[in-house]
């Protein structure tokens, strides 16, 4: 099974969106026995909270099932359980490196670069566009999605 983890800042925004996002294309490709997914933060600041207001929204407009999701971080063993670490922006990696310095089977990188984009996924706690934040990131999933299928 391979197993992915969508990492952001807070993990109430863009990485829940992320994850549910993925597991929503796995599920349409009837690849959910073969791929996990998970998503967590860097920060401590929302730990135990639930998806943000404006994330819970774009998922029920997209109509993109979700669960009761609750914030958590990433901890050591996150780099020995996932085969993908998948961060949202450049500061989430700087991160996530800082966790796990030694990425020697290079499974940190940025959602975007499965799309051949070298740019970060705006954070809508601070943008306040959700739009653009589920665009970049179903962009950046249709592209790992594919990416994954070349492996199963």
């Amino acid at each position: 099974m391979i197993k992915i983890l969508f990492i952001c800042h807070g993990n109430i925004c863009r990485s829940p969106m992320a994850e549910f996002v993925m597991k929503d294309l796995v599920q349409k490709a009837n690849l959910q026995d073969k791929i996990y997914i998970e998503s967590a933060a860097t920060s401590t600041e929302e730990l135990g909270n639930g998806m943000h207001r404006g994330t819970v929204t774009k998922l029920r407009q997209e109509n993109i099932p979700f669960t009761n999701h609750r914030a958590r971080q990433i901890t050591a063993q996150d780099y020995n359980n996932f085969d993908y670490l998948i961060g949202m922006d450049k500061e989430n990696l700087y991160y996530m490196n800082k966790r796990w310095p030694n990425d020697a089977d290079h499974k940190i990188s940025l959602l975007l670069e499965f799309a051949n984009l070298c740019r970060d996924i705006a954070d809508p706690w601070y943008t306040g566009n959700f739009d653009k934040t589920y665009a970049d990131i179903q962009l950046g999933c249709q592209a790992l999605l594919e990416k994954l299928k070349e492996r199963i």
